[in-house]
């Protein structure tokens, strides 16, 4: 088995608990306007690498990470490539690392029982998961994602109904997500998941309109500004971050 990888970061300190070890999976369904990674989208890039070369990668770097730290996927969207995550991250178990997944739950369907079954397998073999909620509202989630959030949001319960443990993500947009109606549903939401450990409100940020340019491509939200202070105090109060 072999997957695509974008990129590793030995000394992550953002991604989960403590100092991780970072895999940038390369590919991504879905089209977020705020993407500040738009290299790892594509299926077709990245270098390939067997489950057992990336876990060796990553146990070099072990002495690091200390009791709270371990290696986290993301992307791209790592679920994307479950099956290859699964038996890394069961590599990983083997020698007593915590695991732990970014992703937006968008391949998740709950009405195929070979998605639920392949998401059952990877959930087994993850310590903890970073679930990005985009918008609480479908039609929205579309015009800013590409596409729905019906599986984002069956995903989080799933997992929530598995006992999984979970960090709610929400990337706070101005003009898009940060009205106060929409943390309100937001926040609704998530207090009927059992599971959930945390929850971040990150400030949307321009850093990765640079990758855009390089790539030759149009940046989505040319001129959307930052959050102000207020409007991220605002989120982090209502949805309890």
């Amino acid at each position: 088995m072999e997957g695509r990888i974008h990129s590793f970061e030995s000394f992550g300190t953002v991604d989960g608990p403590g100092i991780r070890f970072v895999v940038f999976m390369q590919g991504c369904p879905i089209r977020c306007a705020y993407c500040h990674n738009p290299d790892t989208r594509s299926f077709m890039g990245g270098t390939s690498y067997t489950p057992q070369q990336v876990a060796a990668n990553a146990l070099k770097y072990k002495n690091y990470w200390g009791t709270r730290g371990g290696v986290t996927v993301t992307g791209g969207e790592p679920l994307a490539q479950a099956e290859f995550v699964t038996e890394l991250f069961t590599i990983l178990k083997q020698k007593g690392v915590h695991c732990c997944a970014d992703t937006s739950g968008v391949t998740f369907n709950a009405q195929s029982a070979v998605s639920v079954k392949q998401h059952e397998e990877l959930a087994s073999k993850t310590d903890l998961f970073l679930l990005d909620i985009k918008h609480i509202n479908n039609q929205k989630c579309i015009s800013l994602t590409g596409a729905g959030n019906a599986n984002t949001l069956n995903f989080a319960k799933f997992l929530s109904e598995s006992g999984k443990n979970m960090w709610i993500r929400y990337v706070l947009v101005p003009s898009i997500n940060d009205d106060e109606d929409t943390l309100l549903q937001t926040a609704e939401f998530i207090k009927i998941l059992k599971t959930v450990q945390k929850v971040e409100v990150l400030p949307y940020h321009t850093m990765g309109i640079v990758k855009y340019k390089n790539l030759g491509i149009p940046y989505p939200l040319e001129g959307t500004p930052v959050p102000t202070k207020e409007s991220i105090d605002l989120a982090k109060s209502i949805l309890g971050a």
